[in-house]
C-alpha cells in the first residue's frame, strides 16, 4: 500500500495528485481512450492494407505490361528465362501482398473489433459501463475523504486568519511600547488585545490540529479503498495491453515478408535462375539454331530422274467416263 504523501510536496504536484478529489478521472477516462485507440489501430492497418493491395495491383500491372515485350524480345536462352523470371516472381509477390492485405483486414482488424466489442460495453446514453463502474467506485471511496479535506481546509483557513490577527496585534504592541506618545492606558489596552488574539490562536490551533488528526487517521482507510478500485482498473488495462501486444505481433508477422517462406522461395528461385545464365550454352544454342551449326543441304551432283506417269485405277476410269458422257450431252 502507498504511504501518505509527504507534507513537503509542492502545491502544483499536490493538486495534480491522484489522491486529490476528482483526479481519479484520468484513470476512469483511460477506458474511453483505449476504446478510441482500438478504432485508430484498426483504421491505421486498414490503410496499410490498402497500400499492400495497391502494391499488389501495381506489380501485376507491371508484369502484364512487360510479358509480351519480354517474350518477343531479341534475348534468348537462359538470359531470356532470367528476364521472364522477374515477371513471374512479381506475379507471385503480388499474390503474397494481396494475402497480406486480406490478413490485415479480415484477420487482424476483425480480431481487434471482436475483442473491442467483448471488452467495452457501451451505455444507452453514451460512455461505457466499465468507466461508470470505476468512476462510481472512486467517487464512493473519495466522498468521505473529500468531506474531511473540506473541513480541514476550513480549519486551516480559520487558523491562518487568527494568526494574521495575532501578528497584527503583536506589531501594534511592539510599536506602542517603543513610542512615548502612546498613553499607558492605551498600551495596556493594546496588550490585552494581543493576549486575546493569542488565546484565540491557541484555541483555533487546537481545533485545526484535531481535524488534521482525524484526516490523518482516516488516510490509510481512504488509500486502501482507492487502491482497491485502482488495482481493478490496472488489471483491466493490463488485459488491454496484453491483447494489443499480441495484435501488434500478429500484424508484424503478416508484414514481415523477410521471414516469409513464400517470399524466400520466390527470390531463391529468381537467384537460382540468374545464376543459371550460361553464356556458353546460349551461344551454342544460337550457333545451332541461327548460325553455322544449322543443318543444310550442300550443293552436289544430281542425275535427272524422269517423272513417273501414274496409272488410273478402274474406279477413276469410271468417274472419267461418266464426266465425259455428261459433257457430250
Amino acid at each position: 500500500m502507498s504511504t501518505l504523501p509527504p507534507e513537503v510536496a509542492t502545491e502544483g504536484a499536490t493538486k495534480q495528485s491522484f489522491w486529490m478529489p476528482g483526479n481519479y478521472q484520468r484513470t476512469v477516462k483511460r477506458t474511453e481512450d483505449a476504446f478510441q485507440a482500438c478504432n485508430d489501430i484498426v483504421l491505421c492497418f486498414q490503410e496499410r492494407a490498402r497500400v499492400e493491395r495497391q502494391y499488389a495491383q501495381q506489380l501485376s500491372e507491371w508484369s502484364n505490361k512487360w510479358k509480351p515485350l519480354v517474350d518477343s524480345s531479341p534475348l534468348y536462352g537462359s538470359l531470356l528465362t532470367a528476364w521472364q523470371c522477374f515477371l513471374s516472381s512479381a506475379d507471385r509477390l503480388a499474390a503474397l501482398h494481396s494475402s497480406v492485405c486480406r490478413s490485415l483486414v479480415s484477420e487482424d482488424g476483425d480480431r481487434v473489433r471482436t475483442w473491442q466489442k467483448e471488452s467495452f460495453h457501451k451505455k444507452l446514453f453514451g460512455g461505457f459501463k466499465e468507466s461508470q463502474d470505476f468512476g462510481t467506485g472512486f467517487a464512493r471511496a473519495q466522498k468521505p475523504w473529500a468531506k474531511r479535506l473540506k473541513k480541514l481546509d476550513k480549519a486551516r483557513s480559520a487558523f491562518h486568519k487568527v494568526q494574521r490577527k495575532e501578528q497584527t496585534a503583536r506589531d501594534r504592541e511592539v510599536h506602542a511600547k517603543g513610542n512615548p506618545d502612546v498613553a499607558i492606558e492605551k498600551q495596556r489596552k493594546i496588550q490585552e488585545e494581543r493576549e486575546l488574539a493569542q488565546q484565540e490562536t491557541e484555541k483555533v490551533r487546537a481545533r485545526y490540529e484535531k481535524v488534521l488528526e482525524e484526516v490523518t487517521r482516516y488516510a490509510p482507510r481512504y488509500m486502501e479503498e482507492m487502491e482497491c478500485i485502482f488495482d481493478q482498473s490496472q488489471e483491466e488495462e493490463r488485459k488491454r495491453i496484453s491483447f494489443l501486444k499480441q495484435a501488434f505481433l500478429s500484424v508484424h508477422r503478416h508484414l514481415d515478408v523477410t521471414n516469409n517462406e513464400s517470399v524466400k522461395a520466390v527470390y531463391n528461385e529468381l537467384h537460382n535462375t540468374l545464376m543459371a545464365i550460361n553464356e556458353q550454352d546460349d551461344l551454342r544454342w544460337w550457333k545451332n539454331t541461327h548460325g553455322p551449326g544449322m543443318p543444310t543441304d550442300w550443293p552436289q551432283f544430281q542425275e535427272w530422274t524422269p517423272e513417273k506417269k501414274s496409272k488410273k485405277g478402274k474406279k477413276e476410269k469410271e468417274v472419267a467416263s461418266q464426266q465425259g458422257t455428261i459433257e457430250r450431252r
